[in-house]
């Protein structure tokens, strides 16, 4: 299912137009830090209860498809 139309919004007016969720201020950026700094699901809903877990999933989603451009990512050598 396609989430992020429905779940992710980008305003310059909100949060120097960083994607957030709709009707909220929480950044994509931090749900997808919280989840990589090992926090599950169910912390993240209970800490943000403005959240769902399709937003959540809207989040992941809409970092994937962002990962998914022609980029190029320099590695250490």
């Amino acid at each position: 299912m396609q989430y992020q139309e429905a779940y992710i919004e980008v305003n310059p007016k909100v949060m120097m137009g960083k994607p957030v969720i709709k009707g909220t201020r929480i950044t994509v950026e931090l749900i997808i830090e919280k989840l990589a700094a090992g926090e599950n699901e169910t912390t993240i809903l209970t800490d943000y209860p403005s959240l769902s877990r399709e937003a959540i999933l809207a989040a992941l989603q809409f970092a994937a498809n962002n990962l998914k451009a022609d980029h190029i990512y320099p590695i250490a050598s």
